[in-house]
C-alpha cells in the first residue's frame, strides 16, 4: 500500500475545451457547438482530407471523429463541413488563457496544448471557496464570453487532474478525484489504453505480461515491471497508484519528452527519391525545434504510413546513437538507414520523425575523430537565426524547390493548416 500522506496535496484543475476547433467554427457560424453537426477538415477541396475536429453530436450520431476522412462524412443536409481557421483558434486559445489568469498567476498556469491547460489554484482556493467553485467560475466565464463548452477535472496532482478529466469530467462537465478514488475509479479502467500515458504498443506489452486493468498494473511486482520495460515501468506503476511529482509547467512523463513532426502528404509518394526529399525537409524542422529549446537527442524515431490504396499499414522504428545531436544531416542519415531497412516499396501517404532521449545541448563534446562536428552544430544555429529574422522560407534546402518538396507550401499554413 502507498502512504499518501507524503504525496502532493495540491488543488489542480485540468481544463479541456470540448472539440475546440469544431466548437469555435460553430460559434463563428452562429451555431450551438453542442447541438450542431459540424466537421473541420484540413482542406474541403480534397475528399481524402483528414477531419481535424468534429462536433460532439457529429461524433455521437454519425461516428465521425478526429482522424476520419472527409469522404466518410455522410451526405446529410444537417452536416456542415468547413476549412480550419487556425489563426482564429490560436487567438481564442490565448484569450481563454487570460480567463485562467483571473484565478491564478501566470506561473501557476501550464498550457498543455491549444485546447487543454493545467491550473494550480492552491492559493486562490482559500479565497474563492475551493477548487470546485473556481472550476465553476472558469466554466461559466468561458461559456458567457466565448459561448464555448469545456470540461474540468480536479486532482491533487497533474496526473490525477488529467485522469479525472479524461475518465469522468468529460462526461459530467466537472469532476474531482482524491487519492481515495484511485482504487475504486482508476483501478477498474480497462483496456489499459484508456489511461493517459499508455498507448497501444505499451498496452500490448503489458497484456503479454498478464496485465489488463490498471489495478493489475498497480499490484504487479515493480522489480519485474522495471526489468521488462525499464524506467517507463516505474512511471506506469506509480501512475497506477495516482502518484505524480511533476510541477506545473513540467511535463508529466519526463522520459517521454521528444521533438517531432508528422505530416499527411498532399498526394501519394511512390518514388524513393521524392520520399527522401520530404524526409530531409522534416529532419530540418525537427532539428530546428530541438535547437530552439537548446536540446539534443540520442534516439531518432522514423515512421511511414502507406496509402489506403495499399490497404494502409506502414512501420515505425527507432534507433539510438552514441552522441546526442540536433544536426539535420545526422538525423537524416539515421532516418535514411531506417527507411532503407524497412521500406517495402509501397505508396507513402504519411511520414513521422521524432528526436528523443534528450539532453541539454550545452553538454556537447568535441569528437577527436570528427573535428568538424562543432562547425555543423553551429551552422544549424546560424541558419535558425537567419530564418528567425527574415522568415522561415529565407533559407530552404534545394529539395524544397523540387516537385516533391512540401516546405514552401506548408510555410503558408498555421499549425499545419489553413489560417
Amino acid at each position: 500500500m502507498i502512504d499518501y500522506r507524503d504525496m502532493p496535496q495540491n488543488q489542480i484543475l485540468c481544463v479541456d475545451m470540448k472539440s475546440f476547433y469544431a466548437s469555435c467554427s460553430a460559434v463563428m457560424l452562429g451555431l450551438d457547438p453542442l447541438e450542431c453537426y459540424l466537421a473541420v477538415v484540413g482542406n474541403t477541396d480534397r475528399t481524402g482530407s483528414v477531419v481535424l475536429a468534429a462536433s460532439p453530436r457529429l461524433k455521437k450520431d454519425f461516428g465521425i471523429k478526429t482522424g476520419s476522412r472527409m469522404f466518410e462524412i455522410p451526405e446529410d443536409p444537417r452536416i456542415r463541413i468547413v476549412d480550419p481557421k487556425m489563426s482564429t483558434y490560436l487567438r481564442i486559445s490565448t484569450e481563454i488563457s487570460r480567463v485562467f489568469n483571473r484565478y491564478a498567476p501566470k506561473e501557476a498556469i501550464h498550457t498543455y496544448s491549444v485546447d487543454e491547460s493545467f491550473i494550480k489554484v492552491d492559493g486562490a482556493a482559500r479565497l474563492l471557496g475551493g477548487a470546485w467553485t473556481i472550476a465553476e467560475k472558469i466554466r461559466d466565464d468561458i461559456e458567457r464570453e466565448f459561448q464555448l463548452p469545456c470540461a474540468i477535472g480536479i486532482g491533487p496532482n497533474m496526473l490525477m487532474a488529467k485522469l479525472c478529466l479524461d475518465l469522468e469530467a468529460k462526461k459530467e462537465g466537472i469532476a474531482q478525484w482524491t487519492y481515495e478514488d484511485v482504487q475504486k475509479k482508476l483501478w477498474k479502467v480497462s483496456p489499459l489504453r484508456e489511461m493517459w500515458g499508455i498507448g497501444r504498443r505499451v498496452e500490448k506489452t503489458l497484456n503479454g505480461m498478464g496485465i489488463f486493468t490498471v489495478g493489475q498494473l498497480a499490484r504487479y511486482d515493480l522489480e519485474k515491471l522495471e526489468k521488462k520495460i525499464g524506467i517507463m515501468g516505474n512511471q506506469l506503476y506509480h501512475h497506477a497508484w495516482g502518484i505524480d511529482f511533476s510541477e506545473i509547467g513540467a511535463p508529466i512523463m519526463e522520459g517521454q519528452i521528444s521533438f517531432g513532426k508528422s505530416q499527411i502528404l498532399l498526394r501519394d509518394y511512390k518514388e524513393k527519391e521524392e520520399i527522401k526529399h520530404v524526409i530531409l525537409e522534416m529532419c530540418e524542422e525537427v532539428a530546428r525545434r530541438a535547437r530552439s529549446h537548446g536540446k539534443a537527442g540520442r534516439t531518432i524515431s522514423f515512421g511511414l504510413g502507406y496509402s489506403q490504396d495499399e490497404f494502409g499499414g506502414g512501420f515505425h522504428r527507432s534507433r539510438t546513437i552514441d552522441s546526442p545531436t540536433n544536426v539535420t544531416m545526422e538525423l537524416y542519415r539515421v532516418c535514411l538507414e531506417l527507411f532503407t531497412e524497412n521500406y517495402s516499396g509501397k505508396t507513402v501517404r504519411s511520414i513521422s520523425i521524432s528526436l528523443g532521449n534528450l539532453t541539454q545541448d550545452s553538454q556537447f563534446q568535441l569528437d577527436l575523430f570528427d573535428p568538424d562536428s562543432w562547425r555543423r552544430r553551429e551552422l544549424g544555429y546560424t541558419m535558425d537565426r537567419i530564418r528567425a529574422r527574415f522568415g522561415s522560407t529565407a533559407l530552404l534546402r534545394a529539395v524544397s524547390y523540387t516537385a516533391a518538396g512540401t516546405a514552401k507550401q506548408r510555410a503558408k499554413l498555421v499549425g499545419g493548416h489553413k489560417g
